[in-house]
C-alpha cells in the first residue's frame, strides 16, 4: 500500500525540482477540494525542508498516512537511528498546545500501531515557521516515543542534528524494512464511523494482520448476501456474532457506508437502540464534518451537519415509530441493526406501545415488527443484525431467540444466514426451539459471520476470555489467562483508593487518550466516595469534549453507567465497584438496592443483566483498567465490609497488583 503521496531520498528530494514535487503531491489530492491555503502549505514545506536536511542522509515522506485517525502526518523523515514526524504550522508564530497534541499523537499511532516502528525513536516535532526558537528538551514518553519538541523555519536543521546526536547510540533504521511492514491499526468506534463517513475503506483504517482478517471477510461475505439478494429478488436475515470489542459495529457501519448508493437505488442505514451510542456518533461526524468544511473554506452550520448525519445513523425507536404512522416499505433496502439482542420482547413492545403510543392492539416483539417492516418491499432487501453474546443488559431484551421465532411460521420467501457461534455458545441462544427453526428453515451457516478477535482491546486479544472466566468463578483459568497473556501488554490494577485509580489513569493515558470512570447503574451505595450514578451524564460531551470541560470523561468527576458506555469505549478506564455484585463464601452473590437496604436477587434475568452490566463495564478499555473497589464501613448496614473486602481479595488471589 503506498501510504504517502510523495517519497523520496532525502538527497533525491534535494535535486528535485520543486513544482515537480509540488505535482506529485496535489496529484494525489482530490483536486476538487485543494485550495489556496493547502496549497501554499505544500509548497513551503517543500522550500523549507529543501533548505534544512540537505545535509542529512535517509527518506522523507509528505501526507504520511494515520490510518486509525483517518488523517496524514505533514512529513516522516528517517535518518539514521530516528523517526521524525513533522507536524507543519505556516505561517504560525505560536507554538500551538493542538498543534503540539496532534504531532504527538501521530507518534503515538504509529508506536502502537505500525509494526516497522515498535521499538524505534520516534520524535514529534511541531514545526512553527515563524515562532521563537526553543530550547529541547527529550522527555521520554511510552516505550521510545518523546514528547513533542520544537523548530521553526530557522533552526530546523539544528534541532534534527541534536536529536540525532543525542540518540545516536541506538541501532540504525533499515527504511525498506520500516516501509514494508504492516499497519494494525485498531480505531475507537468515533474514529472509525467518522473515517468511514468521509468514504474511507474499512481495510484503510483497520488491522490487517491474519489475527483480525475476518472483519474484512465478514464485510465481504455480508456484501456477497446483499448482491445476491438483489440479483434474485430475494429477502435475507443476517446475524453476525462477535467477542465484545470484535468490530460488529465497525462492520455495521461499513456495510451501511458501502451500500448507500442512491442512484442504483440501494439505500443503507445503520439503526442502533443504543441512545448514548447514536447521540455521540452522530454529534462526532457533525462536528468532524464542520471542522472539514473550515479547513477546505466552506460554510457549514451545525444544524446542517447533524441534519445530514442523521440519515446515515439513526435510531431504531424512531424508525419503528415512523414504520407505525407509514405502512408503505422504507427506503432502506438494507437495513443494519446494531446489538440487535437488546431489541424488546413482545410484551415490552406492547405495554410500551399501550403507555407511550395509545396503541392498544401491538402483539408483536420488536424484532417481529421490523423483519415485517422490511417485508413491505415487493423486490429484494437485508437485514443485518449484529449480535453481542451476553450483553443483554435490561428488562424486556429478547436476545437473538426474538428475531428467529418470526420464522417459524410467516416469511417462508426470506433466506436465513447465520454466524456459526449461535449455536455452539449458549451465550447466544438459550432456547433449543430457534435452532430447530433454524434448521426446518435449512439456513446458512456461514464463519465469516462471527468475529472472534477483539480489536478494542489491542494490547491482549484474551479479555473478553479472562472476564468470562472471572463471570464463571474459575479462579485458576482466569489465573492463567492473565499471567499468560494479560499481565505484560494490557495493565490491570486494584486499589481501595478513588484518588489513587485517578492518579493512576492520569499517568498511564499518553496524548489525547481518553479516560474515565465506569460503574453499575445498580451501584448506588458509591455515593459516600462521590460517584452517583442516578446523575445522568450528557454522553456527546462526556465522549467528545476535552480535558478542560468539566463535565467531559477526562476530568473524572462524572461517571458512566452501562448504559452510557455500551457500543463505545475508552483508553483507560476506572472500572468503580459496589455491593450490587460482590465476592462471598466462594461465589458470586447478586444483589438489587431497593429503598434503603440491599435485596438479594431471585430471578434469573436480573442476574443475567447484572452479570452482563459488569461484563460490559469490564470490557470498555482499550489499554488498561484500574478496578476501584472501595472500603465497607459496618456501622452502615449498607456498606458491610465483607460485601467489599471478599470482591477485592478475588482480584488480588488471580494476580492483580495493587496500587
Amino acid at each position: 500500500m503506498n501510504r504517502a503521496y510523495y517519497s523520496n531520498s532525502i538527497n533525491n528530494f534535494i535535486n528535485e525540482d520543486s513544482q515537480t514535487i509540488y505535482g506529485k503531491i496535489s496529484g494525489q489530492y482530490d483536486l476538487n477540494k485543494l485550495n489556496i491555503q493547502q496549497s501554499n502549505a505544500w509548497k513551503s514545506q517543500i522550500e523549507i525542508l529543501k533548505e534544512t536536511i540537505s545535509v542529512f542522509s535517509g527518506k522523507i515522506y509528505f501526507e504520511f498516512t494515520i490510518p486509525r485517525m483517518g488523517k496524514r502526518v505533514d512529513n516522516i523523515l528517517i535518518i539514521d537511528n530516528c523517526i521524525f514526524v513533522l507536524e507543519f504550522k505556516i505561517g504560525s508564530n505560536v507554538y500551538d498546545k493542538y498543534a503540539t497534541n496532534q504531532a504527538f499523537d501521530y507518534g503515538l499511532d504509529l508506536n502502537n500501531f505500525h509494526e516497522g516502528s515498535h521499538n524505534k525513536i520516534i520524535i514529534p516535532i511541531l514545526v512553527a515557521d515563524k515562532a521563537l526558537s526553543l530550547e529541547n528538551i527529550y522527555n521520554p514518553s511510552f516505550d521510545n516515543l518523546h514528547e513533542t519538541i520544537y523548530a521553526n523555519s530557522s533552526n530546523l536543521s539544528d534541532v534534527i542534528d541534536a536529536a540525532l546526536l543525542h540518540f545516536e547510540e541506538t541501532d540504525k533504521i533499515d527504511i525498506e524494512c520500516w516501509e514494508n511492514s504492516i499497519y494494525k491499526p485498531t480505531p475507537t468506534i468515533i474514529e472509525a464511523a467518522t473515517a468511514l463517513y468521509k468514504k474511507h475503506n474499512v481495510d484503510e483504517i483497520s488491522r490487517s494482520d491474519s489475527g483480525a482478517e475476518n472483519l474484512s471477510a465478514t464485510s465481504n461475505c455480508i456484501s456477497q448476501i446483499i448482491d445476491f439478494s438483489k440479483d434474485n429478488n430475494r429477502k435475507s436475515i443476517c446475524f453476525i456474532t462477535g467477542v465484545p470489542g470484535a468490530g460488529k459495529t465497525l462492520a455495521g457501519l461499513n456495510i451501511a457506508n458501502i451500500r448507500s448508493n442512491y442512484k442504483e437505488e440501494e439505500h443503507a442505514v445503520f439503526l442502533s437502540g443504543n441512545g448514548p451510542l447514536v447521540d455521540v456518533l452522530r454529534e462526532a461526524l457533525a462536528r468532524d464534518k464542520v471542522k472539514t468544511a473550515k479547513e477546505e473554506n466552506e460554510t457549514m452550520t451545525k444544524s446542517l451537519a447533524s441534519s445530514q448525519v442523521k440519515s446515515f445513523i439513526q435510531n431504531i425507536h424512531h424508525f419503528r415509530d415512523a414504520s407505525i404512522k407509514d405502512e408503505k416499505a422504507p427506503i432502506e433496502k438494507v437495513t443494519i441493526f446494531d446489538e440487535a439482542q437488546r431489541a424488546w420482547t413482545k410484551e415490552q413492545a406492547s405495554n410500551f406501545m399501550k403507555r407511550n403510543k395509545g396503541i392498544t392492539d401491538f402483539d408483536k416483539s420488536e424484532p417481529e415488527f421490523l423483519i415485517e417492516v422490511m417485508d413491505r418491499h415487493k423486490d429484494w432487501c437485508t437485514v443485518v443484525c449484529l449480535i453481542g453474546g451476553g450483553q443483554e443488559i435490561n428488562t424486556g431484551e429478547a436476545g437473538l431467540e426474538e428475531w428467529i421465532r418470526p420464522f417459524s411460521d410467516k416469511f417462508n420467501d426470506w433466506d436465513i444466514y447465520y454466524s456459526s457461534k449461535i449455536i455452539e455458545d449458549t451465550n447466544y441462544i438459550k432456547d433449543q426451539n430457534a435452532l430447530t427453526i433454524l434448521k426446518d428453515r435449512k439456513a446458512t451457516k456461514k464463519d465469516e459471520l462471527h468475529l472472534s478477535v477483539s480489536l478494542r482491546s489491542f494490547r491482549s486479544a484474551q479479555l473478553s476470555n479472562f472476564i468470562q472466566e472471572i463471570i464463571n468463578n474459575d479462579i485458576e483459568k482466569a489465573k492463567s489467562i492473565y499471567l499468560d497473556f494479560i499481565k505484560k501488554d494490557y495493565p490491570i490494577k486494584i486499589t481501595r483508593d478513588l484518588d489513587t485509580a485517578r492518579d493512576w489513569l492520569k499517568k498511564s493515558a499518553k496524548g489525547s487518550e481518553r479516560t474515565g470512570v465506569v460503574a453499575s447503574s445498580g451501584g448506588i451505595r458509591l455515593r459516600p466516595f462521590g460517584l452517583n450514578v442516578k446523575a445522568k451524564i450528557d454522553a456527546p460531551i462526556w465522549f467528545l469534549n476535552d480535558k478542560d470541560d468539566i463535565r467531559s470523561s477526562y476530568f473524572l468527576e462524572e461517571v458512566a453507567t452501562e448504559f452510557d458506555i455500551q457500543g463505545l469505549e475508552l483508553d483507560w478506564t476506572c472500572v468503580a465497584w459496589d455491593g450490587d455484585l460482590f465476592y462471598n463464601n466462594n461465589q458470586w452473590n447478586y444483589r438489587k438496592f431497593k429503598g434503603t437496604k440491599w435485596q438479594n436477587i431471585n430471578s434469573n434475568d436480573i442476574t443475567s443483566y447484572l452479570i452482563n452490566s459488569y461484563r460490559v463495564l469490564l470490557t470498555r478499555a482499550r489499554q488498561g483498567i484500574v478496578i476501584y473497589i472501595p472500603f465497607g464501613n459496618n456501622e452502615d448496614i449498607t456498606r458491610p465490609n465483607f460485601m467489599y473486602d471478599g470482591t477485592f481479595d478475588f482480584f488480588k488471589s488471580l494476580g492483580i497488583e495493587e496500587i
